[in-house]
């Protein structure tokens, strides 16, 4: 058999519907005879049993970690076992509207290598867009945007491999500032499109307002940590830390010691730091930064 163009990959933890949704949405791209993936992240009902008998559009195979060790090193793993040379990846609360996101996205990666990832739009089960703040990008034309947002991302399995992946240490969120800004400072970019919607309707379940701050505010410093030249660490850690205090305020979220958790896994992740850090260069930062004040307008060949 040949191989495909695409490979999809899920991620999922006990949300059987959400999950039935998202995998009845790909008779969509269908035409693209994609290899489709799951990865079971330790659901105590098995997604093998929970869409057994769903009577799914195109053909699923389903890899199980009991571990339940977290959505990134599910995404790693899906990425790892994709045959083809582009993978789409998917929370299982998004679903497809229509095939012309992915086909749109599938022959920009392919006309253009200096691409190494497709963001797309959320929108609500309607088909409505989200408001262009929870958007990678503000912007009406496809454009260059600093990072993706993981619910829904095309990625080019090579770049993926020559950047060291998602880093797994991370566990949940904040992934995708990380590894775009290892592949940015690798040469390639990040395309958003902002005409391409994949509905996201986020399942309550698994979700916690405490471990979102927590995990969040992490990530950030660790990001900062492993990517951030020095002259810019020394003050930007800080504000990364005081994150964790404007945003328990904002949300109003009950998490009094949730800072000192948060110092806790900062100095327990310092060997790992020491060992596998690698700042970006100055240019890769400015780009970022240029980028997050306005995207760049993207030249469709």
């Amino acid at each position: 058999m040949s191989t495909p163009r695409l490979s999809i990959g899920i991620t999922t933890r006990e949300r059987p519907e959400s999950l039935r949704r998202c995998l009845r949405s790909l008779h969509l791209v269908s035409h693209l005879s994609p290899d489709v993936i799951v990865f079971d992240d330790g659901s105590p009902v098995p997604v093998a049993q929970q869409i057994a008998g769903a009577d799914l559009p195109i053909p699923v195979r389903v890899i199980r970690d009991d571990r339940a060790p977290g959505l990134i090193v599910g995404r790693n793993r899906l990425v790892r076992e994709a045959s083809a040379p582009f993978v789409l990846l998917m929370d299982d609360d998004a679903a497809l509207f229509d095939n012309r996101a992915v086909d749109r996205a599938l022959k920009l990666l392919e006309s253009d290598s200096t691409l190494g990832a497709i963001a797309f739009a959320q929108a609500d089960s309607e088909g409505t867009p989200w408001d262009e703040a929870m958007q990678p990008g503000r912007s009406r034309h496809a454009c260059l945007v600093p990072s993706f947002i993981g619910f829904a991302h095309l990625l080019r399995r090579e770049a993926f491999a020559r950047v060291g992946a998602y880093r797994e240490s991370f566990e949940f969120y904040c992934e995708e500032k990380d590894f775009c800004l290892r592949l940015m400072d690798a040469g390639y970019r990040v395309v958003y499109l902002p005409d391409a919607l994949v509905m996201h309707q986020p399942d309550p379940a698994g979700r916690s307002k405490q471990k979102y701050l927590r995990y969040l505010t992490r990530n950030d410093c660790l990001n900062a940590l492993y990517n951030e030249p020095w002259r810019r660490l020394i003050w930007i850690l800080p504000a990364k830390y005081a994150l964790f205090f404007r945003m328990r305020r904002a949300l109003q979220i009950s998490d009094p010691w949730g800072w000192a958790w948060v110092a806790g896994e900062l100095c327990a992740s310092a060997g790992e730091v020491i060992r596998d850090r690698r700042p970006v260069s100055m240019a890769t930062v400015e780009l970022w930064k240029r980028l997050r004040r306005a995207p760049e307008r993207y030249e469709v060949q």
